[in-house]
């Protein structure tokens, strides 16, 4: 069986894995499917008939440690159609990274659906790709890439996903299954080399217009700089069906 990401210990408690594995530091998880993670906790506590996750919001504290740490949940803003939950993972004795997410009721609105944003080429003409290699840790080799076009320095579109379970036991959302990729857009996107310029991410904001499906995420993503040492990197998230979210990631700009 292929190892999982992480491992649910029972009680909210959970392990990462060499899978999680960061690329900043060896001894810490990556954001990616620790944010996931979050996500697949906020489906499990606060999952409604008629109410869906519309955003998530990941504050970023420090370094989120590797191995067993602890999620607490709680309601924020109690509501039938409206409802904002938070979830935080605790690394030894801090919150390492806090999730808050606003689950907004459902109605049919097909007949008026629209989406502004392009979609990206279609996975079939992607070509195969190893430009991740720069980066190290056990969560970019898991992940296989396809890219799209002629990218240059703060601009890329990518295919990417990962035959990795998000937990060891139990069935995953959708919406959790591809957010553990979501993060990636930062490293896909820089315009300097990481061995000149560190640039992690203190934050991840994810707006979902349409929940997504399948195994491959889609990432149009710029990184820009501005002339005070903080950056943002912006993506538009595909699905096989086309866009479906809107991601935003402020960055701190460190020379080496």
């Amino acid at each position: 069986m292929t190892q999982p990401y992480y491992r649910d210990l029972g009680g909210l408690t959970f392990e990462s894995t060499t899978h999680a594995q960061g690329a900043w530091n060896e001894h810490e998880q990556h954001m990616a499917p620790a944010s996931a993670l979050l996500t697949h906790v906020i489906d499990g506590e606060f999952a409604k008939p008629g109410l869906r996750i519309s955003r998530l919001s990941f504050e970023i504290y420090g370094i989120i440690h590797a191995g067993q740490f602890g999620v607490r949940t709680q309601v924020l803003r109690p509501g039938r159609t409206i409802e904002l939950v938070q979830a935080d993972m605790i690394c030894g004795d801090r919150v390492a990274i806090s999730a808050r997410a606003w689950l907004l009721a459902t109605s049919d609105t097909a007949d008026i659906s629209a989406i502004e944003d392009a979609p990206m080429q279609p996975l079939a003409v992607a070509a195969e790709w190893n430009g991740m290699s720069p980066w190290p840790g056990g969560y970019i080799e898991s992940l296989e890439f396809r890219t799209l076009g002629e990218p240059r320095p703060g601009a890329r579109q990518t295919w990417l996903r990962s035959q990795h379970p998000l937990v060891g036991n139990g069935e995953v959302s959708p919406l959790a299954h591809l957010v553990r990729l979501a993060d990636t857009a930062n490293g896909l996107s820089g315009r300097e080399h990481p061995d000149r310029l560190l640039y992690p991410n203190v934050d991840l904001q994810i707006h979902v217009h349409r929940l997504p499906q399948g195994e491959w995420l889609g990432i149009d993503g710029v990184q820009q700089y501005g002339p005070d040492g903080v950056g943002l990197t912006s993506s538009i998230l595909n699905d096989e069906l086309g866009p479906f979210a809107r991601t935003e990631q402020i960055l701190t700009l460190r020379r080496r």
